[in-house]
């Protein structure tokens, strides 16, 4: 008997568990992306679902799970004849945040490949996972170039691998599960629509519901075979539902009238491309295979729609998922079909419509239900430690602080933002892929060889035949096939882009105050943002004014939360600007021993002006040649206006050995030309 929690043991999380059901019954919806906080159940309920899956047949020794009574005529393990399968459990794979290429896809034996013609082929997890799940953790923190093999393999359903010449093809037709905290950064718009449904996960505030998920986590975690024991009934009269409506699903009828429904749904709420009406269609087909009917109703299409198109309608990372209920029932009954009635079916306890998920069987019965559900939290997995960059420092956006002494201001509503060029650290960097600064990289360009220090990944086959073909007589060649031995293979090196950390210092002083700035200065920070989301960068905030600096936002992979801490920013009170460079050296010092090939890149945005305490300009200077003695990028924003300038911004740009540009430099679109190349620029500047 399985020893993980059990999928019906899970309490509430009812939109969470009917997702993953659906995805059960009808694979061909496309996968479930969960969002939520850490600690909130995610990873438990998914891998509960493994368990709920029928068991398949198997060519018996096919190392890719080819179906018997159809097996694939292109396996490379084929040609199979036909004859009875074994029958095993559907597997459950994970993909490791920290996954290989090759790890993923498979790998070639190149030396065999070269040398004796032979496709020596080691299949990856995309393989393991064929007519099983595949479940990736953290999918926001996985590689992009992952990203894009995995949900290539998803919508294709097989995976291809080609490498210099020698390629293989293997289905790979798999239910595709991901799970995200947003705090940790969001994923690309383009791969948000390449997951079919999308389920909001929170951590619920009730005690007597927080209760009952310590009561069953206490009970799974000191006896987890008698706690799978008692919830075995349950788990197999969903298992059998599950079956019924996978059986059922190809005598659904999807109507006319609720295909208008879907396309006028999808229309009014503007989402991108085809995507999100396929999805839904056949999320409401499941619906109703779920709830053991065979005709789609309007109450399925709503259903789908809340799991189908939040997440399609992100215009930028700053806005939140989210779907208009009231807009999507005026939708609905503008194009409700004559044959359907006024009032809505009731499709009893366990339909679509009960219960926010329903589909799910229910857990008043157990001994160990409150009235009202609990979830059930994740405590398979240790939660981020309390120093993480990206996790456990990006907390909730606290309230708008009120003004807390004289001459301090509330804050003030951001500009709106605009377009801004590229911003690069000079120099050749070994930092995580992204799409600023130049990188050695995996992927981008070949510029060259090397031996490979480890695993083979990306095979120089020029550079390779060069350093075998002298040795060939002497290693007894006859015939026309090349001897190679593994100290002729090379690594090919390549540029291509990394992800840097753009760490802010904004004044907040009563000076940035004067002439509505804040609200100009708020929409160039915000700009550069969105700059930063695009180009997959880390991003840290801190302010300053008053007596002190504050570490707004530490280094994060989430420009939403740096976002927020700027809109609820107030200004006031004296510039501390020394304070504010010298908060912004410790941060970059921890930093670069948390990720030391994680390249920085410091954007001041101020006035220049230093007040308060004794010699503000000169100690300002020092912490300035602090970060210049140490070669950090950096870029000063000149937010001084008025006819009379003082310059200022522009001496501390020199004493960063950075450069220096206006407020309106910045918003006219010119910043790439005068910062592109930062050290270019420092050298003109001293």
């Amino acid at each position: 008997m399985s020893t993980r929690y059990p999928f019906t043991a899970v309490v509430g999380m009812d939109d969470l568990r009917l997702a993953l059901l659906l995805n059960a019954v009808s694979p061909a919806v496309g996968g479930v992306l969960v969002r939520g906080e850490k600690g909130t159940a995610k990873s438990t309920a998914v891998r509960a679902l493994a368990d709920l899956l029928p068991e398949v047949a198997v060519v018996p020794g096919c190392r890719f799970s080819c179906d018997p009574a159809a097996p694939d005529p292109r396996c490379p393990d084929g040609p199979h004849e036909g004859g009875p399968g074994v029958a095993r459990a559907a597997r459950m794979v994970e993909l490791p945040v920290g996954a290989s290429e090759d790890r993923l896809v498979g790998a070639l034996d190149i030396e065999r490949a070269l040398g004796e013609g032979v496709k020596a082929f080691e299949p990856g997890l995309l393989a393991d996972a064929h007519r099983g799940i595949l479940y990736v953790d953290e999918v926001n923190l996985l590689h992009d170039h992952l990203i894009d093999l995995l949900l290539d393999a998803a919508a294709m359903g097989s995976s291809y691998v080609e490498r210099e010449g020698v390629s293989v093809r293997h289905a790979a037709r798999f239910l595709l599960v991901g799970t995200m905290n947003p705090e940790e950064g969001e994923l690309r718009p383009q791969l948000l629509d390449r997951f079919g449904l999308t389920v909001e996960v929170a951590a619920s505030r009730e005690p007597a519901q927080r209760v009952e998920v310590v009561r069953r986590r206490l009970a799974h975690d000191d006896d987890p075979a008698a706690f799978a024991a008692r919830w075995a009934d349950e788990e197999g009269a969903l298992r059998q539902r599950v079956v019924a409506a996978r059986e059922l699903l190809p005598s659904v009828v999807l109507g006319d009238a609720v295909l208008l429904q879907i396309a006028a749904t999808c229309a009014a709420f503007e989402v991108d491309g085809m995507r999100a009406d396929i999805v839904m269609a056949r999320t409401a087909t499941a619906l109703a295979a779920w709830a053991g009917r065979t005709e789609v109703t309007s109450d399925d299409v709503r259903q789908a729609a809340l799991l189908a198109l939040p997440h399609r309608r992100r215009r930028n990372p700053f806005d939140a998922p989210g779907l208009d209920q009231d807009k999507l029932d005026e939708t609905l009954e503008q194009f409700r079909g004559e044959d359907e009635g006024d009032d809505d079916p009731d499709p009893g306890p366990e339909g679509p419509g009960g219960g926010g998920g329903g589909g799910v069987p229910p857990q008043g019965d157990s001994p160990e239900s409150p009235a009202e559900s609990p979830e059930a939290p994740d405590t398979s997995e240790p939660s981020e430690p309390a120093g993480s960059p990206d996790a456990g420092d990006a907390v909730e956006p606290p309230a708008s602080p009120v003004p807390s002494g004289p001459g301090e201001r509330a804050a003030v509503k951001s500009a709106e933002p605009f377009r801004t060029k590229m911003l690069s650290v000079p120099g050749l960097g070994e930092g995580a892929a992204g799409r600023r600064s130049r990188a050695r990289t995996e992927h981008g360009r070949t510029t060259g060889s090397r031996r490979p220090q480890g695993a083979l990944t990306k095979l120089h086959l020029t550079a390779t035949v060069q350093a075998a073909a002298p040795h060939q007589r002497a290693r007894g060649r006859v015939g026309r096939g090349l001897v190679v031995r593994r100290d002729d293979l090379r690594q090919a090196t390549r540029e291509g882009r990394e992800g840097n950390l753009v760490l802010f210092v904004v004044d907040a002083s009563g000076s940035m105050a004067a002439r509505q700035r804040m609200s100009a200065v708020k929409g160039a920070v915000l700009s550069l943002l969105l700059d930063a989301y695009q180009r997959r960068d880390k991003v840290g905030l801190i302010t300053f004014r008053g007596k002190e600096a504050e570490l707004a936002l530490p280094p994060t992979s989430s420009v939403d939360a740096a976002a927020a801490r700027l809109e609820t920013l107030p200004t006031g009170g004296r510039t501390p600007l020394a304070a504010g460079l010298l908060k912004a050296h410790d941060v970059l010092r921890v930093e670069r021993l948390r990720d030391p090939s994680r390249r920085p890149l410091l954007v001041v945005v101020t006035d220049g002006r230093a007040t308060g305490g004794p010699e503000p300009v000169a100690l300002a200077g020092r912490a300035a040649r602090l970060h210049a003695a140490e070669g950090t990028a950096s870029v000063v924003v000149d937010c001084e206006s008025g006819m009379v300038r003082l310059g200022l911004a522009g001496e501390l740009a020199r004493e960063l050995g950075g450069s220096a540009v206006t407020l309106d430099e910045l918003r006219a679109d010119s910043i790439a030309g005068l910062v592109k190349d930062v050290q270019g620029t420092s050298r003109r500047a001293a």
